[in-house]
């Protein structure tokens, strides 16, 4: 049987913001899927990375992270615990103006009493030699289920027209 997506909610940046949460997020699903279009305000950077957390919760994360520019690539580990660090190098304010980078945010068994593992893929476009692909893999090593997610900007602020799209899988 294929996998059907049940859209739980979805959100449009009207003007610039400083984080952006889904919360009451229903319990009635398998898995969730987080589907993203964002750019950043963050001034004089061509990109800015996003944080991701759970339940208000700012503590037991962890991540890894192996991304590529098109003539390098590198990879890593997050030192912080208090988030998911840089889901996403966000396209920022000093980037061709009227793009967005876009990512998919997956979230297996989100109800279980496991940790809960996370994948990101995702993609920035500048339409310059800046462009970045990106993918992570992180693990908020807590048992409780998913009733909030939240998304943050390193620095600067969400930009208007950023959209964000939460569904639910069955």
């Amino acid at each position: 049987m294929a996998l059907q997506l049940f859209k739980i909610a979805d959100a449009t940046v009207q003007s610039p913001q400083g984080s952006i949460e889904f919360d009451n997020i229903p319990q009635g699903y398998t898995d969730l899927k987080l589907v993203i279009s964002a750019r950043s305000s963050r001034a004089s950077f061509t990109y800015d990375g996003f944080t991701l957390t759970f339940n208000g919760s700012s503590s037991g994360y962890s991540g890894r992270w192996i991304r590529g520019n098109g003539s390098s690539a590198s990879s890593g580990t997050s030192p912080y615990t208090a988030y998911i660090d840089d889901i996403l190098g966000v396209v920022g304010a000093s980037a061709t103006s009227n793009t967005f980078s876009n990512m998919e945010i997956y979230i297996p068994n989100y109800t279980s009493s496991n940790y809960k593992s996370v994948s990101v893929d995702g993609v920035t476009e500048n339409n310059a030699a800046g462009a970045l692909m990106m993918m992570t893999a992180g693990l908020w090593s807590n048992s409780a289920a998913i009733t909030s997610i939240t998304l943050t900007p390193a620095s600067g602020n969400i930009a208007t027209n950023s959209t964000f799209t939460l569904y639910g899988v069955l």
